[in-house]
């Protein structure tokens, strides 16, 4: 039988976070493939920053089971943090600092070696395109580059499994549209992508997503089962669908 745990970067089973009385995340049950582009679609409020902060070590669960990366979220949280980037809703760049001065912070932060932040500064710049604003200062960046160099900074150190809380929240279309194209560019070069976000349109660059409401996952499977499942044309009429029978 094939060792499932190489395929799939992520398994979850009945994870579950309660703060006090309330239930933000309920008994969710998924697994997210190797190179996959994997979304957790739903309005704010929907657990699903609470259910990222739980896989990224930041947040011990109430109950349920998770793994990342191969290692344990409730008792192998620290070595998850390692093996992982993390871009959050607020990514804290240094304005002050320059673009380059930002990038080796940030990779001295992982631990590289000078050498290994030049050489990663030199790939991302021309992946990323921030190349050529190295020298500016960061402050003066236009939001959609600002993105670019939190999302450099995030995968500085190469990780293969990369998690993004609603990243292109305040950003323009064609700087969506831009860094969802950077995106799909990572996952085929190896990186697994867990991507949270509540721009329903988002949910069209995904190999799958699960749509979530109340903490739950009401519905799961990529974007053209979904629209075969309920022959609708959008993601958003699907959500708007499951979530007026809730």
């Amino acid at each position: 039988m094939k060792d499932e745990s190489f395929f799939y970067t992520m398994q979850v089973k009945e994870l579950t976070r309660r703060f006090g009385n309330f239930i933000a995340v309920d008994r969710i049950t998924f697994d997210v493939k190797e190179r996959e582009i994997f979304g957790f679609l739903g309005a704010n409020g929907a657990g699903k920053t609470t259910t990222i902060r739980m896989l990224t070590g930041l947040l011990q669960p109430s109950s349920g089971y998770g793994n990342v990366a191969g290692l344990d979220i409730h008792t192998e949280y620290e070595e998850i943090k390692k093996k992982i980037g993390y871009m959050s809703q607020k990514f804290s760049l240094y304005e002050d600092l320059s673009v380059r001065e930002n990038l080796v912070f940030f990779g001295g932060i992982y631990g590289l070696g000078r050498k290994q932040i030049a050489e990663r500064i030199e790939v991302l710049g021309t992946v990323l395109g921030i190349e050529k604003h190295l020298s500016i200062s960061t402050r003066s960046l236009p939001l959609g580059f600002k993105q670019r160099l939190a999302l450099a900074c995030s995968i500085l150190h190469d990780p293969k499994i990369l998690f993004l809380d609603e990243p292109t929240g305040g950003v323009d279309p064609i700087a969506r549209r831009n860094f969802w194209n950077l995106i799909s560019h990572l996952a085929s070069e190896g990186t697994t992508i867990f991507v949270t976000t509540h721009y329903m349109e988002e949910a069209e660059y995904c190999h799958r997503l699960s749509i979530m409401y109340g903490g739950r996952i009401i519905e799961m499977g990529s974007p053209g089962e979904l629209k075969k499942k309920y022959s609708m044309n959008s993601i958003e009429d699907i959500f708007i669908h499951l979530v007026d029978k809730q």
